[in-house]
């Protein structure tokens, strides 16, 4: 069955979907430290470094028989062994830019006789890219 639905995000080529292809979490992790510094009869002083880290974790379930999805899944896979950026935009507006696949974890479950799964949580991790 295609997927169907609304699109509220896409990574690349590969659409979210309500129905297929979709998703139940994002996470947004940005890391921003301060380094300290040590200083005489004061306490320890901080100074901004500046951004080191934009994560975005995306996790959700596919239910291949009912909805499909499970081929863009496999599209990020292969995205992510080819070391291709893949652009991340939300449809509410907001294009979080290029982003690098740093890992697609899959958990399967309720394993049919032959060996297909009916259920396949996934979580898709990645991190901005800069341009230098």
């Amino acid at each position: 069955m295609a997927a169907q639905g609304p699109t509220p995000m896409a990574l690349g080529g590969f659409a979210f979907r309500a129905l297929g292809f979709s998703f139940n979490t994002q996470e947004i992790d940005l890391d921003t430290p301060w380094a300290e510094i040590e200083v005489c009869y004061r306490l320890t002083a901080l100074q901004w470094t500046g951004p080191r880290d934009d994560r975005f974790a995306i996790k959700g379930i596919v239910f291949e028989e009912e909805f499909g999805g499970l081929s863009s899944l496999e599209g990020i896979r292969a995205s992510a062994k080819s070391g291709t950026p893949l652009m991340l935009v939300t449809f509410s507006g907001k294009v979080h830019g290029r982003h690098a696949i740093q890992r697609v974890s899959q958990e399967r479950d309720a394993i049919r006789y032959d060996g297909l799964a009916r259920r396949t949580s996934y979580s898709i991790e990645l991190r901005r890219l800069e341009t230098l």
